[in-house]
């Protein structure tokens, strides 16, 4: 859904004449958000609401335009949603600017803020959001007030685990605006889509948290067998049809350097993959699958829980791990990502990339938290129980 709203400024004086605020000038922006937010439930047991707001600064004459803050009404409200300061801004726009320094959208460029929304507890779903932006260029003072988007009233589908057992940490995942999955955008035919808006990357970890075996010393030299997640089954999320796969593409060796993929498609990124279509409008999408481990054709009818392929490293891939993934198309070019959650989860706790690979302080497990209907989040290890 589109928004193309613009600010009207009113002067305010008082009667002798003399300013009593000033008022900002209807910036000189394009501004919109692309594509409805839906709300979903994190493993952090909160209600969110993800999605981007593009600023076009228009006019060469202008000057570069310093973000300098942000407030997001819901519903008519006068009291903000979300609020971000120059520092806030700086930390979710692109292109990211310098340490320390404020968020800009230069002459005749585009900008983007990644918004993440958590909704108070106990308070009704928003209808709609507007959003005002106050900018400054050349010590000039501007707004845009508006940039209206409906929130999407479909709810996020409840789908089934794509892996069994283990433990696995969420890389890469929702919440994490910078990453590879929903800070890459992909621009074809007119339309810039971000279908990995809500992937994650699921990397098989022991009970201590590491990827790798411990006896490995070597992390340049692994194996895929030295991999813990590494040929494990992966399994049909829902009732569905094949609507894509793909087999025989060759796996890449671990953490070694790979060349630029050949596009930014399905078949350019996901090496061997199956796409399931679930639902009107619900494509999954599991990539980076081993080589020969491919159980299913296009076309092909599944069922929930049956074993369509095994996590491997094909594909644009830096080490085994599973790539999952719900969008409103078949392919990847010109989709949107879309959230989901899973119907049960087991959440073991947080885990940094470092201590994936036995850096830092260990990693220790919390009892496991048994959750229902939530979609993990960025840096989290969750358990896929049997049943």
């Amino acid at each position: 859904m589109r928004a193309w709203i613009w600010m009207v400024g009113v002067a305010a004086t008082m009667g002798t004449g003399v300013q009593a605020r000033t008022v900002p000038d209807p910036a000189p922006v394009e501004a919109r958000v692309p594509w409805a937010p839906t709300v979903f439930t994190g493993s952090d047991g909160a209600r969110h609401l993800a999605y981007e707001l593009h600023l076009t600064n228009f006019y060469g004459d202008t000057g570069p335009l310093s973000l300098d803050d942000l407030d997001v009404f819901a519903d008519g409200s006068t009291q903000p949603l979300l609020h971000l300061d120059s520092a806030g801004l700086a930390a979710v726009a692109k292109p990211v600017p310098k340490e320390g320094a404020a968020a800009v959208v230069d002459p005749g460029k585009s900008g983007i803020v990644y918004l993440w929304l958590t909704l108070p507890s106990g308070t009704p779903v928003p209808k709609q959001l507007r959003h005002h932006v106050d900018m400054t260029a050349n010590g000039h003072a501007y707004a845009v007030d508006g940039v209206e988007v409906a929130v999407s009233p479909t709810a996020a589908p409840v789908i089934g685990v794509p892996l069994r057992g283990g433990h696995w940490l969420a890389h890469e995942g929702p919440g994490a605006f910078r990453s590879h999955h929903w800070g890459s955008m992909v621009a074809i035919n007119g339309s810039l889509t971000v279908p990995q808006r809500y992937a994650i990357d699921f990397v098989g970890v022991d009970a201590s948290g590491r990827a790798i075996k411990p006896s490995v010393k070597d992390l340049q030299a692994t194996r895929y067998a030295d991999w813990i997640g590494y040929g494990a089954e992966v399994i049909a999320v829902a009732d569905g049809v094949v609507a894509g796969a793909r087999d025989g593409e060759e796996e890449h060796a671990p953490l070694k350097p790979q060349p630029e993929p050949a596009s930014l498609t399905t078949d350019g990124l996901f090496g061997n993959y199956v796409v399931l279509s679930i639902g009107p409008g619900q494509y999954a999408g599991y990539a980076h699958l081993a080589k020969g481990s491919v159980r299913v054709k296009k076309g092909d009818h599944v069922h929930r829980g049956q074993v369509i392929g095994r996590l491997g490293q094909s594909g644009n891939s830096a080490a085994p791990h599973l790539h999952f993934q719900l969008a409103n198309a078949p392919d990847f070019q010109g989709s949107e990502g879309i959230p989901y959650v899973f119907d049960r989860i087991d959440l073991y706790g947080e885990e940094s990339e470092a201590q994936l690979f036995g850096q830092g302080d260990p990693w220790k497990a919390a009892p496991p938290s048994h959750r229902q209907a939530q979609l993990p989040l960025d840096g989290v290890v969750v358990g896929f129980p049997d049943k």
